[in-house]
This record gives C-alpha cells, structure tokens and sequence, in this order.
C-alpha cells in the first residue's frame, strides 16, 4: 500500500539498507530492535549521532553489526532532512519518482517482476549524489515495493485489485 509518512520511509529506507546481502526475514525479526536502537527512526536523532553511539550500536546483538550499514544510516538520516528541506517533505521528493502514482505492475509469474527499473536507477543515482549510502538500484527498487510507489503483487494475488484501487 502507499506510504506517504516522512518517518516510515526513513525506517523503510534504512531496512532496506540493512537487509541488503542478508535474508528479508532476518531484517523483519530485527525491526522491534532496529526501532529501538535507531530511536523510532526519528531522522533528527539519527542524524546526531556520534563516533561513540556508533560503537554501542556495534554492540547492539538486536541489529546488524555492520559498521558500514550503521554509518550509513547516519549518513542517510542527515540527507534524509536535506532532502526534507528542500522538497518540503521526503514523500514529495521520492515520490516524484513515479510522478506522484504508484506504477501498476500485471505480473502473472514471480519471474517477472524486475530486480531493478529505469525508476530505481534514476532514484538511485539521485540518492547517491545526496550523500545517501546503501541505496543501489536493487534496494530502491525493493523500497518502491515496499512503499507501495510500484505495485508488484501477481494478477493472481488478491491483494493486486486492492491495490491498485488505492492508487496512491
């Protein structure tokens, strides 16, 4: 379903992140923990952290230990306001992306659905010249489904027709 929230983008965009090389379900058996750690993925706490809250998340056994993924999020909560800033709120600004509207897929088969689209590409790239980190094609493109910005479900799926009458 589209999500247009400000906080629950930042918390999707940085689960993507962090999943990213590991299984979606080890990611979802962490999120009370990623929560807790990340402060409710409230992106001005996040952006304030420092070299010493970075070594106590190191030791956090709740959320993944990759110093890189953790900085990241730093990294990516302060481009994260930027982008707030600029745009007046992080939706308008990805959400441009698919022109306001969720695209709607027809898949009849699971290998149909792409692992990345000229869309993710595009986001991609203008996340990385943001000063985002974590966030290539494949990982854009499993944000845009997981935010509801494409709608990837199966023609067989009853959540197919739902969705796509809630377009956006």
């Amino acid at each position: 379903m589209p999500v247009h929230r400000d906080r629950q983008l930042f918390e999707l965009l940085v689960l993507e992140g962090a999943q990213a090389g590991l299984s979606w379900s080890t990611i979802l058996r962490k999120r009370p923990a990623y929560r807790k750690a990340f402060d409710g993925f409230d992106p001005k706490k996040v952006a304030r952290y420092s070299a010493a809250r970075v070594r106590r998340l190191m030791n956090d056994v709740g959320i993944v230990r990759n110093r890189a993924k953790i900085e990241a999020t730093i990294a990516n909560a302060r481009a994260f306001l930027e982008a707030q800033r600029e745009h007046g709120s992080f939706d308008a600004y990805i959400w441009r992306f698919v022109d306001g509207r969720p695209t709607q897929n027809a898949w009849r088969r699971h290998g149909d659905c792409p692992a990345e689209t000229d869309a993710s590409r595009a986001m991609s790239r203008d996340l990385v010249r943001r000063g985002f980190r974590f966030v290539g094609p494949t990982i854009c493109y499993a944000f845009m489904q997981a935010t509801g910005m494409v709608n990837d479900h199966l023609r067989s799926c009853f959540r197919w027709r739902e969705v796509q009458r809630r377009d956006g």
